[in-house]
């Protein structure tokens, strides 16, 4: 029996009925239905952001340490719950259980490590000019901000914006993907069980054309945007027309640099996990491997034997390494890149197409494919691939492959395997990305350090992950203290 999606709003369940019924089917097997509901309507919407501005008068005032109590009590409930959480993300969105069970760790982690940071959220003193009088710097939240999110890390980014926006003193409206609201929905029941007062934190089903209308509401103060490109412009420029702050984080074309003199095992695997993990579908994906052309071919027959051993199937089979695409348009748009680089002269050498056998005929599964003899001018190295797809490009020295790594309009991630310092230093001081990493992958981050890109990968204006992050949701007043008791 499919369930049946609720929005969370002021601390309360709420059912629509407005419009046509939305389905959805697991991915990996379009005959289940997991869940149907029905979306909320304009004036829904808006009523849900009164109430979060209502919430927020109370928020604002609760101390810092009660509000961090609340968000180790999720994070705890979200751990005790891990394993009803990961088989839910692989069902709505597809990915492995293993990957969905690191993806909740993840999350818990994430609001734990906000529920310590509201103690350390401080101001400062300064010296005045004259005598007997004090000035003072005081953080202080926006009001409701408003957290728009994908459905490639349904849970995790949710967290990632939700968590810092609150412990902030700030309220929340998550908006999440139209792919992924059960497991929104099942984030809000933790939220209920924990608690936290009314109104702080809500969910609305909603689509997407509605954003708009939230952002122009006078109650939302700061939008928190991820996802494509195309999208977040839009969000921008509706932000802009009220000049209320705005953070987006959006695509990637990720490189990853492997040098003459690097570990061709480790970079294979740095390769391996960075393209195919999360079914490629995470911005952090690696987009094009770029290979000095010493070792271009050694490279190339290892990734080849490696790709052609990973297993594609249902997420919920532990010997599965890679699920299936989170919908029928993502497979199509990587089956039509796949396309493209075969036409502009690209090899294919493996996949390259759906996988056979009737157990992939309900799916929206793809083939780990790996393209050579690509180069930077072809379609499939500069468009976002949201798949399981290897791009090799072959370059002479570092000089040339930084210059690759950068011919792109993105600079999210990036990463570069060798143990040559100058290498090292040259790639470190030269990439244009707001991450780099030596002998990793370009996936993967950890909470406590700041997460953002550069170009058009990021508006660049502020950071998310990391006490930097607390900075979107704060604002700045200066206070000046005459008195002659100072």
């Amino acid at each position: 029996m499919p369930i049946k999606l609720k929005s969370y709003i002021n601390g309360k369940w709420k059912e629509h009925s407005n419009g046509d019924e939305k389905t959805k089917y697991n991915p990996a097997n379009t005959d289940e239905i997991i869940y149907t509901y029905h979306e909320a309507t304009k004036k829904e919407v808006l009523e849900t952001i009164d109430d979060a501005s209502k919430a927020y008068e109370q928020w604002k005032n609760t101390p810092a340490a009660q509000r961090g109590d609340y968000l180790f009590k999720i994070a705890n409930l979200l751990r005790e719950s891990k394993e009803d959480f990961a088989t839910a993300i692989v069902r709505e969105e597809g990915k492995t259980y293993n990957d969905a069970v690191k993806e909740v760790g993840y999350a818990a982690g994430i609001i734990e490590f906000y529920g310590g940071a509201c103690r350390r959220i401080k101001g400062t003193i300064l010296d005045a000019d004259i005598p007997n009088v004090q000035i003072e710097t005081k953080p202080e939240p926006l009001g409701v901000v408003l957290v728009v999110t994908p459905w490639n890390f349904p849970l995790s980014i949710p967290a990632w914006k939700i968590a810092p926006a609150i412990a902030s003193g700030n309220t929340a409206i998550l908006k999440s993907s139209s792919d992924t609201p059960y497991t929104a929905m099942k984030f809000m029941e933790v939220i209920d069980k924990s608690g936290l007062p009314n109104g702080v934190v809500n969910h609305v089903l909603t689509p997407g054309k509605t954003v708009n209308s939230m952002i122009h509401h006078k109650a939302i103060k700061a939008v928190t945007f991820t996802g494509s490109n195309k999208v977040g412009n839009i969000v921008y420029q509706e932000a802009a027309k009220n000049m209320k702050r705005c953070l987006l984080e959006m695509g990637g074309k990720n490189p990853l640099i492997v040098m003459e003199d690097a570990d061709i095992e480790e970079a294979v695997q740095a390769a391996i996990a960075g393209t195919y993990g999360q079914t490629g579908q995470a911005c952090t994906a690696t987009g094009r491997i770029i290979v000095h052309h010493d070792i271009v071919k050694s490279f190339t027959e290892k990734l080849v034997k490696q790709t052609k051993d990973l297993k594609v199937g249902s997420g919920l089979d532990n010997s599965v390494d890679i699920g299936p695409q989170v919908n029928q348009q993502e497979l199509n748009s990587t089956l039509e890149l796949i396309k493209s680089a075969r036409e502009e002269g690209a090899v294919v050498l493996a996949g390259g197409d759906v996988p056979n056998g009737s157990e992939f005929e309900k799916g929206f599964f793809v083939e780990p494919t790996v393209l050579s003899q690509v180069t930077s001018n072809m379609r499939v190295a500069q468009e976002e691939i949201f798949g399981p797809v290897s791009n090799i490009i072959s370059v002479k020295n570092i000089t040339e492959a930084i210059r690759v790594a950068n011919d792109v309009d993105y600079g999210l991630s990036s990463a570069i395997c060798t143990n040559n310092l100058d290498y090292m230093n040259k790639a470190l001081k030269e990439i244009e990305a707001g991450i780099i990493k030596v002998n990793m992958t370009t996936t993967g981050t950890f909470f406590q350090a700041p997460f953002g890109g550069r170009k058009a990968s990021s508006t660049g204006t502020y950071k998310e992950l990391g006490e930097e992050a607390l900075e979107f949701y704060l604002q700045s007043k200066t206070r000046y203290i005459k008195s002659h008791n100072i």
